[in-house]
């Protein structure tokens, strides 16, 4: 697959080949949607195990008789009215590690990548910037049309002038190859990949 390089201005620079064991796959949403549902599962938090009626250590005794009283029936001092009492209702451990193979996974980004290419994928020659100003940034996505959520992928290492400008633009995240991922792939309109982004990709499938 052929693809034309542009420049951030939006001028051509040349073209690209792509290849299609990467960037050529009919997209699934099954598959799709067991990757993103696995990304998001691991992002979420486990809560801190509050102690209750069972976990507190308080003496069971029955403090005080069953009638004439005119107080409550209590059993025991762990009821969670009491100061130093269970925590009614509490938080409990809950683990949302789940499982899914690695082919899954890479099956999974090949198919976002593929699905970009159909529609919403800009390759560029490099990020690199003369005036490393967020002002001047815009501008040039302006200009391409990019879009107004755009995901840019840089090789190794994202390119240090590119990502001090874009950090204050809403909409327009930046990452290295290594952490290109599924879910973000999807959640943007336009996936910008410069030719290091390219190389490194398929050779991580290659690889």
């Amino acid at each position: 697959m052929k693809v034309q390089v542009l420049t951030l201005d939006g001028t051509a620079a040349g073209d690209v080949e792509l290849s299609d064991a990467v960037f050529g796959l009919e997209p699934r949403a099954d598959i799709l949607h067991r990757v993103v549902t696995w990304q998001l599962e691991n992002r979420r938090g486990i809560a801190r195990k509050a102690r209750e009626r069972s976990d507190v250590a308080r003496t069971g005794k029955k403090f005080g008789r069953q009638k004439g009283g005119g107080t409550a029936r209590h059993g025991d001092r762990k009821a969670p009215v009491f100061i130093g009492g269970g925590k009614a209702h509490g938080p409990r451990v809950r683990e949302f590690n789940i499982s899914l193979n690695k082919k899954v996974r890479a099956l999974g980004l090949k198919m976002a990548l593929s699905a970009k290419a159909k529609t919403g994928l800009v390759v560029v020659d490099t990020l690199d910037l003369a005036d490393a100003k967020t002002k001047v940034l815009v501008g040039k996505f302006a200009k391409a049309g990019f879009g107004k959520k755009v995901l840019v992928v840089d090789g190794e290492a994202v390119n240090e002038g590119f990502a001090r400008a874009a950090r204050n633009i809403v909409g327009v995240n930046v990452l290295p190859a290594i952490g290109a991922n599924v879910y973000d792939i999807l959640k943007h309109d336009t996936l910008v990949l410069t030719r290091a982004a390219v190389e490194k990709l398929e050779a991580r499938f290659n690889g």
